[in-house]
């Protein structure tokens, strides 16, 4: 994580980057529409390099920027943790199964006698 807090505005050419992003995102959706006569695998090619274009566009300004930076400091976290071997899953997944068919059997006790002590109050 960063120890430097930005405070910083965003400079009016993030703003210009922002809404280059957002033409290029939207002149994707139309074109996309246009020429929904054209081959499938050409529209998806051609949305796939503006989307490209577009995150390139956005992550150089500030908020793009931060995001990325989050996204790889989340990802090297990740890569950190210590995961759980088979054996140790399929312990604790058949602990939690054991609890709640308890947990269910208690629940159903209950129900039943508080329906069979209404049921006998009532008539």
């Amino acid at each position: 994580m960063s120890t430097s807090t930005e405070t910083a505005t965003a400079s009016p050419l993030d703003w210009f980057k922002w809404f280059l992003v957002a033409a290029i995102l939207g002149g994707g959706i139309f074109a996309n529409w246009y020429f929904q006569d054209q081959s499938l695998l050409y529209r998806v090619m051609g949305l796939i390099v503006l989307a490209v274009l577009a995150f390139a566009i956005a992550i150089q300004t500030q908020k793009g920027g931060a995001a990325w930076s989050l996204i790889k400091e989340a990802r090297g976290e990740a890569r950190r943790v210590v995961w759980p071997k088979r054996q140790e899953t399929v312990q604790t997944t058949l602990i939690v199964l054991v609890l709640v068919i308890i947990f269910a059997l208690i629940l159903w006790l209950l129900d039943s006698g508080l329906s069979w002590l209404v049921s006998s109050v009532i008539g």
